[in-house]
């Protein structure tokens, strides 16, 4: 995922999807990666999973004013619905995204 692919990928998409803003230095985003990893392949049909690197991918990261890593937001027709900031273990994500799976 990148600020050019942001739109097409995310904004116009037809089923909700979570951004995982991230960055390779941020020890808490390594954790949350594999969980989200696992949802994406169990619940993948329902809500789709991508990751932004906010270091390589500035722009987006500014405009939804991504202050703290990592930030998952879940995009439902092109708007932000939800975001959950902080590393959180599998149950609790999956608690946090029941609305969209």
């Amino acid at each position: 995922m990148t600020d050019s692919t942001f739109t097409a990928e995310v904004l116009q998409s037809d089923v909700p999807v979570l951004v995982d803003f991230w960055a390779e230095w941020c020890g808490p985003c390594k954790m949350v990666g594999p969980v989200l990893e696992e949802i994406a392949k169990e619940h993948g049909e329902k809500l789709r999973i991508v990751k932004l690197n906010i270091d390589e991918n500035p722009e987006t990261a500014r405009n939804y004013q991504i202050m703290s890593i990592p930030t998952m937001a879940v995009f439902v027709k092109g708007e932000v619905d939800k975001s959950i900031v902080g590393a959180k273990p599998k149950a609790a994500l999956l608690r946090d995204l029941s609305a969209y799976i």
